[in-house]
């Protein structure tokens, strides 16, 4: 059987309120027991004995009769006045009161309802508390941001900074070691001049990883975007491995479609792709290993897969192996090294080619897959290129700039032993003099020159008599497009990186029967 319903009598005195029924004057009529419970008296002691106005305040009493009375008597009701009701111990109860006036047969009553407001105030306390941590919270939180951006931008700065300064004693050190090879190559034991060049090699490719990461991250790696031949591309990327594969006694194995299997691209680029994924997988994978690169084709995409039976990846740092400077193993604990960036750099521009990949392994042990995709681009095989014939320079009169002296004296070696007649200057100054008597047919400037800029001097240059006619070479360790792009605007026909790569510093200088 179920219980009858309360009474409104049990309702009015149970209720979670105070409540008060008063005449228009104010004179307490009835009061339920949550009521008589805060203030601390008995119904009876109420009840036709007390007007509210005397459990109020002076300031509250003064208050109800100058506002609420006015807009009772004008409206019938007045919500949410928060003022001081005192108990019978004299203490101050802090309430928020809500009136409505109505008519009872030949009378006016008021109906009030009493709700303790010490609650509130200590919840509007805690929600201004917490307001407040949370706007110190979003300062901070937005300082820490600004921070780490900021610190972001100066590991960009460094990274530029670092390859620029690496660069210039390695431009000497390649010059000499093209020196010794021309003068020296037939005598000497060509074992160690392949140490020499395969380690400085390293070292500058390295440097280039470096600069190249920086780049991606602040947006300024520019594509060279031609239609470019996978399956062409890929073998050749596995042809210049052999010697790292054979060196660690791995078997590389290749499943290649036939072509043409084409995208938009930079060739170069992908190609630093796919030998950073097989460098990547013969160096975690230990010797005698087994590696294998794939390329096929599906539906508008071309998929390149490179395999190990290496130490693998555990699962934890599958999501992570792309992120700069991320390591498996500490580096002391591994017989070949790294800066973890090779893996970063190819993420970078697989995505620049709107591509994408992925990293799969069963775990430690197990090996590794590394799988690229890249959208196919519609249009034909394209025609392969003849390489130029080569040619001997001519006696080219070349004035060499550099404040570094010991890569000036070894660049002028490298080109005086190919025939150039070349003149060495170390500060501007003396590049205008030299300049002025050699009436050279190029001129390669350093652009961090002690008295003056390269750029300032590339165009005091083309101000000479013969200024114009000149080749002007910037030689610099600071390899940015907007490095060539200030080389180019102060004059400079070409902007060359250190160190000077031969093979990319023949081809700009006069042919035999040229100028």
């Amino acid at each position: 059987m179920e219980d009858p319903a309360p009474s409104s009598e049990a309702l009015f005195a149970r209720a979670a309120c105070g409540l008060l029924l008063t005449s228009d004057d104010g004179l307490i009529l009835k009061a339920n027991a949550t009521a008589c419970s805060w203030l601390g008296y008995d119904e009876q002691e109420l009840v036709g004995k007390v007007l509210v106005r005397d459990l109020l305040p002076v300031g509250a009493r003064l208050f109800f009769n100058t506002h609420c009375q006015p807009i009772l008597q004008l409206q019938g009701s007045v919500a949410e006045i928060q003022v001081d009701l005192r108990n019978r111990r004299q203490e101050r109860l802090p309430m928020l009161i809500n009136i409505v006036r109505e008519r009872d047969g030949d009378r006016i009553v008021d109906h009030w309802a009493l709700f303790k407001a010490s609650d509130r105030r200590a919840y509007e306390r805690e929600l201004l508390s917490a307001r407040k941590a949370a706007e110190a919270a979003e300062v901070e939180l937005k300082k820490l941001n600004a921070q780490l951006s900021a610190a972001d931008r100066r590991k960009d700065e460094f990274l530029a900074t670092l390859s620029h300064e690496l660069r210039n004693p390695l431009a000497p050190m390649r010059s000499a070691l093209d020196v010794f090879r021309l003068r020296f190559g037939q005598a000497a034991d060509d074992r160690l001049l392949l140490v020499f060049d395969r380690q400085l090699r390293h070292l500058t490719r390295l440097v280039d990883d470096l600069m190249e990461v920086s780049r991606i991250t602040q947006g300024r790696m520019q594509l060279r975007r031609a239609p470019v031949e996978l399956s062409a591309l890929v073998r050749s990327a596995a042809l210049d491995m052999a010697e790292t594969m054979r060196a660690a006694r791995h078997s590389l194995h290749l499943s290649v479609c036939e072509a043409p299997v084409m995208v938009d691209g930079d060739a170069t680029r992908l190609a630093q792709v796919v030998i950073n994924l097989l460098t990547n997988a013969a160096k975690y994978t230990p010797d005698g290993g087994r590696i294998e690169l794939h390329l096929h084709c599906e539906p508008e995409l071309a998929e390149i897969r490179v395999c190990d039976n290496g130490i693998g990846i555990p699962a934890p740092a599958l999501a992570t192996v792309f992120e700069m400077f991320s390591q498996l193993e500490p580096a002391l604990e591994r017989a070949k090294g790294g800066l973890g960036i090779g893996l970063a750099l190819v993420r970078g521009i697989v995505e620049l080619h709107g591509g994408s990949i992925r990293a799969d392994s069963a775990g430690p042990g197990k090996g590794s897959m590394f799988t690229v995709r890249l959208p196919l681009a519609a249009g034909s095989v394209c025609p392969a290129e003849e390489a130029p014939a080569r040619t001997a320079p001519a006696r080219v009169r070349i004035v060499v700039v550099d404040d570094n002296q010991d890569a000036a004296e070894m660049l002028a070696m490298a080109l005086d032993m190919l025939g150039c007649e070349v003149t060495v200057a170390h500060t501007a100054a003396q590049a205008l003099e030299r300049i002025a008597g050699a009436d050279p047919a190029v001129v390669l400037l350093d652009i961090g020159l002690p008295d003056m800029n390269g750029y300032e001097l590339a165009r005091q240059v083309r101000q000479l008599p013969n200024g114009a006619a000149m080749t002007l070479i910037a030689t610099t360790g600071w390899g940015q497009q907007k490095d060539r792009e200030r080389a180019f605007s102060a004059g400079f026909d070409h902007h060359l990186t250190k160190p000077i790569d031969f093979t990319q510093l023949e081809p700009l200088l006069p042919r035999a029967g040229g100028a």
